[in-house]
């Protein structure tokens, strides 16, 4: 079979988790035998109708008109949603509908116009990788993401500053060029925090570079505000490091239970205080560090593989065909 993948302009080259989820959706469709034409697409280009259409879902927020229009055979890959009126009728006319976590499903499913048994779910998978060496006082703390508001390095900075200066250090990765305001003032807030001797912004890193980001820290922490899935969370367990992350969207999802219990601590969004107390729990208990290491390699024995994500797509399709 073959399918048409249309994306936004930047698949190989921005290390955004939507682009990662589809370059590895892309290889394991491959792998099943399917024939995948790649379609990267800014607002405005032509927009490919014919045949079965696999739609990322930024793409579909601005190309639902003309794929309505056309009667295409499209199937929207919902990385997240943006409540347009157009992206809510493609999503009741489609054949088929893919969400990358169970909570978008759920989202997806709140417009009363879409069957839920043409809705499934393929969340992200992981690669493996290998188990870091944690530090004895835990203090390496690790923040992936896009420097924007909506990734709460703000709200990190704030809790860290409640953190006092002794026994951590931050690193936060991720692209700087998309906000470059907010990054400005991320620099200006630890700065006046007296924190910038701790704190460290790297940019973006390529794959081996965050590898070793990953392999090197004690805790990775996630902030953010919105969130559909979390693939940093998935990828930090990868590696057997315990997660502090906003108990948001998708994330308690992608963190997942260990015998009824979190490889990592869930906190309410937004909430400073709530984050530097979960941060000060973290670096001043070594009991529960060593507890939330052990739930975190536990962990890596059912995180989801690409390879189940391929296939659970494929079955969409097949159904949509």
């Amino acid at each position: 079979m073959s399918v048409a993948l249309l994306v936004p302009r930047g698949l190989d080259t921005r290390a955004t988790g939507g682009n990662v989820y589809d370059r590895h959706l892309r290889a394991g469709l491959v792998a099943r035998g399917w024939t995948v034409a790649t379609h990267e697409l800014d607002p405005g280009d032509p927009v490919p109708v014919d045949g079965l259409l696999l739609v990322d879902s930024l793409v579909a927020s601005w190309a639902a008109g003309t794929l309505l229009g056309s009667g295409a055979r499209a199937v929207p890959l919902v990385h997240m949603l943006f409540g347009t009126p157009g992206e809510r009728e493609l999503l009741a006319a489609a054949p088929a509908v893919v969400t990358t976590s169970a909570w978008t499903r759920s989202q997806v499913l709140a417009h009363r116009s879409v069957d839920p048994r043409r809705v499934v779910v393929a969340v992200p998978g992981t690669d493996r990788a290998r188990l870091g060496s944690p530090s004895a006082t835990g203090g390496n703390l690790l923040c992936v993401g896009t420097l924007t508001p909506s990734k709460g390095q703000h709200v990190l900075l704030e809790a860290l500053a409640r953190c006092g200066t002794g026994g951590w250090t931050c690193t936060l990765v991720g692209a700087t060029d998309v906000d470059p305001d907010y990054v400005d003032e991320l620099h200006k807030a630890a700065a006046d925090a007296g924190i910038t001797d701790r704190v460290t912004f790297t940019g973006a890193l390529d794959r081996r570079e965050l590898e070793d980001a990953y392999r090197a820290a004690d805790a990775v922490v996630l902030p953010t505000l919105a969130e559909s899935y979390g693939m940093v969370v998935t990828e930090s367990l990868a590696h057997g490091v315990p997660v502090i992350a906003s108990a948001v969207g998708g994330v308690p999802e992608a963190l997942g239970e260990v015998a009824g219990a979190h490889p990592g601590m869930l906190v309410r969004p937004d909430d400073p205080d709530a984050l530097a107390t979960a941060l000060d729990r973290w670096l001043n208990d070594a009991v529960l560090r060593t507890w939330l290491r052990r739930t975190a390699w536990q962990r890596i024995a059912t995180l989801p593989r690409w390879e189940a994500t391929a296939a659970a797509v494929a079955r969409a399709l097949e159904g949509a065909g």
